[in-house]
């Protein structure tokens, strides 16, 4: 589902080379890093896109306020329950196949400066689409259009096909010690 209505502001430029960004790895901090490269575009008055892949409607704090913001339209897929890989269900599958349409739709739309999806790349690795899905749409992206993939275990065709990955290393984590996700800082 998409929200708000989205207007590029007078004084902004749109990229006249849009890049393909990864961020991925088993650390924290992939769709964290994403949202500030929305942040910047939104202060420098782009139009921003962004689709949220298995996160459906839970609570995150990033859609409270991203959701309010102008030149920001969000589409969330996705139940609450987590996604279990050895286990997808009809329903997890049809949600990330309207997440990556919605994503396409977005980024051939004209409309956007910046897409981003988070979550596509363990969408992707969980078989809820298909890759050749997601190199087609990187294929067919406007050059003007930046894209931003964002989560674990990145294919290494989208890797080659990216111009900026990074790896988020993970050296500790509290979850690792029991300490569950926290509203405000994971969600």
């Amino acid at each position: 589902m998409t929200e708000q209505v989205s207007q590029r502001s007078p004084s902004s430029e749109p990229f006249t080379r849009g890049l393909v960004q990864i961020f991925t790895g088993d650390g924290k901090g992939k769709t964290t890093a994403a949202l500030g490269a929305v942040i910047r575009a939104l202060g420098h008055g782009l139009r921003v896109y962004i689709v949220f892949f298995m996160k459906g409607e839970y609570p995150y704090g990033e859609y409270n306020i991203l959701s309010e913001l102008p030149n920001v339209n969000i589409a969330r897929f996705g139940s609450l329950e987590f996604v279990d890989p050895a286990n997808i269900k009809p329903e997890e599958k049809e949600q990330a196949r309207q997440a990556l349409a919605a994503a396409r739709e977005a980024v051939l739309s004209g409309s956007y400066d910046l897409v981003v999806l988070d979550e596509v790349n363990l969408a992707v690795a969980w078989k809820l689409v298909e890759l050749d899905e997601v190199i087609k749409l990187i294929s067919h992206k406007p050059r003007n259009v930046e894209l931003i993939l964002t989560g674990r275990k990145a294919d290494t065709k989208l890797i080659q096909l990216a111009d900026l990955v990074t790896e988020m290393l993970k050296i500790k984590h509290p979850y690792d010690e029991g300490i569950k996700a926290r509203k405000g800082t994971e969600y």
